[in-house]
């Protein structure tokens, strides 16, 4: 077919399916983006909001008006220029006439609009009452000067403003947010003095780059008074690209202790902010708040009140948490998406907006003078016939009196065009006074100066910018005002872990021989008089917190951690570690140890080899543990034993064949993990034959005795007894007593 449109006898086009279904979604397609959903970079409003600005202007709502109910407005609104829902109307009057969703409201409301916490929770148009913000002359008070395109409204009886004369670039001002179909567009608010001086400075400087504009718009200034935390080269790009994102944090202060949080972000509801933080209490998530209050009111709209526990409470940490896990923290998507000079949607960077709305201006600006300069010189015209009247009175009269169509007559006779012959027989009887020749030439050389004026203006690009200047910045100092939002780079929220969130409480954790674990509230507990089943007995125990890791030590040097609070209650016999860990086959365990993670612990095989390690060093996600200690082929693990922090502190170690040897801590070395070094000297045979072992290790404070423990025999040594086993690391040692030969332990005495 060669046509696509064939018409039928009854005079119907007829057009295939696919081909029709595409121009029809083309169709609705720049509708929405066009007619609904973006705004326009010369006034900043989407066609709803422009309707309606127009509308109040043409009711005389003026900032000093008096109210009109709002119903009124939304009838003028869909009766005259836009036939859509009252419902969706009503809701984009009221977003224009609320302060914490507009930067610069554009609507004086009275009544409930609304609130923070709920913005959809205003009144029925029929009980609120609007007129016109005082900074909505930005966008109006030049409509009547000559200055915008006219377009009839949808039935043709009535002409609306295809844009409004803005005085400074709304769109950045109060920002925008919008669905079309294929794209969308978010643009934050920013401020007005800020934005002002980048115009200024792009029109003194047409070269400036966006680094120099940013030095006057830092970032966006949003309705609420919370923190803007996105780092400085996040911003740049977002304004580079027109892309991006921002992050908001509420606001917080310390008083007397107590968390004092005096602003939120953006679109944050207080109660919603409430209900998260409460829902965390309840669910034993927050043991470090005691209390949550609302304490706002009129005097103070935001103002909550978080009690910690105690003083010793990381309240900058507790903070932290709360803004990665509730609305006190929240991102915003930027997308600088809007319709262009050209009629096309377009995403643009900082500087093609500021550039294409001050060629709006200049544009603006010039019809306005122009506009001004035409009635100027109509004027003009009109007073010098005037004025050719009036000093040919007398003539003038008797023309007028004695001929049937005198304005031909007077035309002929004073050379006067149509407009002046008219202007002269519509004149008054009492213009014809002696005064009024002074008046008619006062007004002549007021009009002739604003004249020459005009047109020296409009001739003369650098007084245009200049006139432009001058105006931005008296709107700036008239409607202007301080940052509300104020730009501060914060390290990045971080939530809580299990362990932070569990309450602080001493607990002691009990290993049995058979890997059996359980956890007592308190440190005064004895282990040994627990219960244990049959076949099982006491092994090991750490006295820790509730909060803190509990490490496990297997009998192939590998090491395991799990929190102490979720371990079984004491009350029963425990539970079995291989239910949460996975050692190695046939491995078992033989130690639990507990504390500060920077604590020091002292790990050796009876191979006689060890180090020194930090208990963080021990900290082991996986089920499966990680190696810490290097054994030689068939040694096994000694009990750790806690390192002090003193530096004249001995390590003391005594063999299976009565060798003991007593040098200083600080000769052994500190590593994360390995074999370590020889602590005791023993023969490499005698150790590969398991005729002799280190049995017993211990690091002994500075002045402390010594325990030997051999059997059921005990044997003190004292400081100066020490003496004769002093010697080097993996030295031999000397000989203790006879009948302590086989050492089971070491203590200090």
């Amino acid at each position: 077919m060669s046509d696509l449109t064939t018409p039928n006898p009854e005079g119907l086009e007829r057009l295939p399916l696919h081909l029709f279904s595409e121009r029809a979604y083309l169709d609705y397609s720049m509708y929405v983006i066009l007619d609904r959903a973006l705004p326009h970079v010369g006034d900043g409003l989407k066609p709803v909001q422009r309707r309606i600005l127009y509308a109040m202007s043409d009711l005389g709502l003026s900032a000093t008006a008096k109210f009109k109910k709002s119903a009124r407005t939304v009838g003028d609104v869909l009766g005259k220029f836009h036939p859509h829902g009252d419902s969706a109307c009503y809701e984009a009057m009221v977003l224009m006439a609320q302060s914490f969703s507009y930067r610069y409201p554009l609507i004086d409301g009275q009544g409930n609009w609304g609130s923070a916490d709920d913005p959809k929770s205003f009144a029925a148009m029929r009980y609120t009452e609007a007129r016109l913000a005082r900074y909505s002359e930005v966008l109006l008070a030049e409509v009547g000067q000559g200055t915008v395109d006219w377009q009839p409204n949808f039935d043709g009886t009535l002409d609306e403003p295809k844009l409004l004369p803005a005085r400074l670039p709304n769109l950045l001002l109060n920002g925008a947010a919008g669905i079309a179909v294929g794209m969308a567009t978010d643009i934050p608010s920013h401020n007005l003095r800020e934005v002002a001086r980048a115009c200024v400075h792009l029109l003194r400087h047409p070269d400036a780059d966006i680094a120099d504009l940013m030095r006057h718009v830092p970032g966006p200034d949003l309705p609420t008074a919370g923190e803007i935390i996105t780092p400085a080269q996040e911003l740049k790009r977002l304004y580079e690209t027109g892309q991006g994102g921002i992050k908001q944090r509420a606001h917080w202060t310390l008083e007397q202790g107590e968390i004092v949080i005096t602003a939120l972000p953006y679109q944050v509801s207080g109660n919603r902010i409430m209900e998260q933080i409460a829902a965390q209490m309840q669910a034993k998530k927050l043991p470090m708040i005691e209390d949550l209050r609302d304490e706002s009111d009129h005097e103070c709209p935001t103002r909550f009140v978080i009690v910690p526990r105690s003083n010793r409470v990381d309240v900058p940490r507790l903070m932290s948490h709360l803004f990665a896990t509730t609305d006190l923290e929240k991102g915003y998507r930027v997308n600088l998406n809007m319709i262009a000079m050209d009629g096309r949607p377009r995403v643009m960077n900082l500087r093609e907006i500021l550039s294409e709305w001050l060629d709006y201006r200049r544009a603006t600006v010039r019809r306005r003078l122009q506009h001004r300069l035409d009635k100027v010189l109509e004027r003009l015209h009109l007073l010098e016939g005037l004025l050719i009247a009036f000093l040919n009175i007398d003539e003038v009269i008797r023309i007028i009196r004695t001929e049937d169509e005198p304005k031909p007559v007077l035309m002929e006779r004073f050379e006067l065009s149509d407009a002046q012959a008219e202007y002269v027989l519509n004149t008054r009887l009492r213009q014809l006074a002696r005064l009024e020749e002074i008046k008619i030439r006062g007004e002549q050389e007021s009009l002739l100066a604003e004249r020459d004026e005009l047109q020296a203006t409009l001739g003369d690009a650098d007084k245009l910018r200049d006139l432009i200047i001058e105006e931005i910045e008296q709107d700036a100092e008239t409607y202007g005002d301080d940052r509300r939002s104020p730009l501060v780079e914060r390290a990045g929220a971080q939530a809580l872990n299990d362990t932070e969130l569990s309450p602080s409480e001493p607990v002691t954790v009990i290993l049995s021989t058979k890997g059996w674990v359980r956890q007592a509230k308190g440190h005064d507990i004895d282990p040994t008089a627990l219960a244990y089943k049959s076949g099982d007995a006491f092994l090991s125990a750490a006295k820790l917190r509730s909060n803190q890791l509990a490490v496990f030590l297997d009998s192939t040097g590998r090491a395991y951690s799990l929190p102490a609070h979720t371990l079984p209650s004491a009350r029963g016999q425990g539970e079995p570690l291989t239910g949460r860990l996975e050692p190695p086959s046939g491995a078992s365990f033989v130690a639990v140890l507990g504390g500060e993670p920077d604590d020091r612990w002292l790990l050796a095989s009876d191979a006689g080899y060890g180090f020194i390690c930090t208990l963080s060093d021990l900290f082991a996600k996986p089920k499966s543990g990680k190696a810490v200690l290097t054994l030689p082929a068939s040694a096994r693990v000694l009990t750790p034993v806690p390192v002090p922090g003193s530096v004249a502190d001995l390590v003391v170690a005594a063999t299976s064949n009565g060798h003991l040897l007593a040098f200083p801590v600080s000769d052994l070395p500190q590593l994360a993990r390995g074999k370590g070094n020889k602590i005791i000297g023993i023969p490499s045979a005698r150790v590969q034959a398991q005729e002799e072992r280190l049995t017993a290790v211990v690091v002994l404070p500075d002045e402390a005795n010594l325990c030997v423990l051999a059997g059921r025999r005990t044997l003190t040594l004292k400081v100066h007894d020490l003496h004769r086993y002093l010697g080097d690391r993996g030295r031999r040692g000397a000989l203790l007593p006879r009948g302590f030969q086989n050492v089971d332990a070491l203590r200090i005495g």
